[in-house]
């Protein structure tokens, strides 16, 4: 039973006696006052994961800063280069009124009805809404009335995200029809702020991997391969300027790796620090939303940080692992960033099964019902959720319990040896990956270059494998990042001379584990 052989059969009947009076008893009672709805979106376990280090001094970081001023921005002339602006420049062309935001909702919902059908990106289209909340944004400028950097700014959310009247299907056939009446904390953030919702992105089917009912999401810079991670609609819209920017979500993994799969800028805050209501939930101690922009400035307009722009780099000191990459390590150097080679000591060796264990356990008390009725046997891929899942129902609290003060052990080693105040490394290595979502630290990513993809087609082809790196800092030190490879377009329209795309692409097959879910 479980490493339990050390009981005696005598004890074991003892055991199965008091089960069958005590303990089923009280579960079946729980179940039937909380494990009646799937998701997890009510009734959140009172047992909080804080990932603050120093409780007694966390930072505020609801004051308002101001944002890099950008004085001079003239509308070009094609949709195509409006398209791959940043926030801060196409927000400075409505302010300026040079165009409106029904103009950008316009042209924006042009290019997702071309483009997502292409790269299997988009669920849902929430056209009536976007033009409704583009001319409200019009409307108010018109009045003189400003929202800020956000206002009129097409977006689109990935679909765990819920947003009323519109489908949230959580990426599976067995909720592709579900409709939430909740307004999800982040989507009511972002409307205050006048944004335009324009879709909803496509997720991997309940926060697992890239496939979706209604395929598998591809990436814009090489569409022979896939986004690899659940918020593959997010960073695949967002890197082919289908939308300006775009919210995702990780659980363990599912920013990062579509994130540096696709070449975008992506922020996984710190854990906490955005609210996840109206949003599925796999695990309420991992669970994170956070943006994918075109830059790291887009990406702190979106998150509560304490004011990114007043940073000092040249008084940081920051550490890059052996895996960093040498050209970002150099480009912090010219900048006047003290770069010292760095090493996260800890003595956990089981950071990657505490994940395991912390995730599988907290998603089935989600989808308890689903499971005890019988309908994960209906479940488009029997050897993701159901499997895991069903391993889940047989882990003993106690153990459940042991992996948490494991996880304590994790996070207090990893304070202690935090000696720097950032430090760079690869955003797609597994063992930091599951780490760095234990202990809550924020990571960027952010593009850095590219290189050849293997096998190519031509010598003409125009589509590349990016290369992105991460920015970690301690929980609650969010920062920003001084790179600018994310002013490169991917080549949808223009593959190269002789260039073609096989039928299907070929399967890019990322690491099992890798599950994803917001705030």
């Amino acid at each position: 039973m479980l490493d339990a052989d050390f009981f005696s059969a005598a004890k074991m009947h003892e055991i199965e006696k008091g089960a069958k009076e005590l303990n089923i008893p009280i579960i079946r009672s729980n179940r039937k006052l909380v494990a009646s709805t799937n998701g997890g979106l009510e009734n959140p376990s009172c047992l909080v994961f804080n990932s603050a280090w120093d409780h007694e001094h966390a930072p505020n970081a609801s004051q308002r800063f101001n944002y890099p001023s950008i004085s001079i921005v003239e509308r070009p002339k094609s949709d195509e280069d409006i398209a791959f602006m940043s926030i801060l420049e196409l927000g400075q062309l409505i302010k300026s009124k040079q165009i409106t935001s029904e103009e950008l909702a316009r042209m924006f919902l042009k290019r997702l009805k071309r483009y997502g059908p292409v790269l299997e990106s988009v669920v849902t289209i929430t056209e009536e809404l976007a033009y409704e909340q583009a001319k409200r944004a019009d409307e108010l400028l018109s009045q003189g009335i400003y929202l800020g950097p956000l206002h009129g700014i097409p977006y689109g959310l990935k679909d765990i995200i819920a947003v009323p009247h519109y489908k949230t299907t959580w990426g599976s056939t067995s909720f592709k029809d579900q409709i939430l009446d909740i307004e999800a904390w982040v989507y009511k953030r972002l409307k205050s702020s006048g944004a335009v919702l324009l879709a909803k992105l496509v997720t991997g089917s309940l926060a697992y991997d890239d496939i979706w009912f209604g395929g598998r999401t591809r990436n814009p810079w090489n569409i022979e391969e896939y986004t690899t991670g659940p918020s593959a609609g997010p960073a695949a819209c967002t890197s082919a300027g289908m939308v300006p920017f775009s919210i995702g979500s990780e659980t363990a993994g599912s920013i990062t790796y579509p994130a540096a799969r696709c070449g975008v800028t992506a922020l996984r805050p710190t854990f906490g620090s955005v609210g996840r209501t109206g949003v599925l939930s796999l695990s309420e101690s991992l669970d994170k939303l956070g943006p994918f922009c075109r830059s790291a400035a887009d990406c702190a307009i979106k998150h509560p940080l304490s004011d990114p722009f007043t940073v000092d780099i040249i008084k940081l000191n920051v550490g890059y692992l052996e895996d960093a990459e040498i050209d970002v390590v150099e480009k912090l150097r010219s900048k006047g960033v003290n770069m010292v080679p760095f090493k996260l000591n800890y003595s956990v060796n089981s950071a990657q099964g505490i994940v395991n264990f912390t995730m599988d356990v907290d998603m089935l008390a989600h989808f308890d019902e689903w499971q005890r009725s019988g309908q994960d046997d209906d479940y488009e891929a029997q050897d993701q959720w159901p499997l895991e899942l069903r391993r889940a129902r047989v882990i003993p609290a106690v153990d459940y319990i042991q992996a948490q003060r494991a996880r304590g052990k994790l996070i207090r080693e990893v304070r202690d040896n935090f000696k720097v105040d950032a430090f760079i490394g690869n955003s797609t290595e597994w063992e930091l990956v599951c780490v760095g979502n234990l202990v809550g630290m924020p990571v960027i990513v952010v593009p850095t270059g590219f290189k050849k993809i293997p096998d190519a087609p031509s010598d003409n082809t125009r589509r590349k494998t990016t290369v992105t790196t991460g920015i970690y800092a301690p929980p609650e030190q969010d920062r920003i990042s001084v790179i600018d490879h994310h002013k490169q377009r991917p080549p949808i329209d223009d593959l190269g001379s002789e260039d073609s795309i096989p039928n299907p692409p070929k399967r890019i097959v990322p690491p099992r584990q890798l599950r994803g879910l917001v705030m």
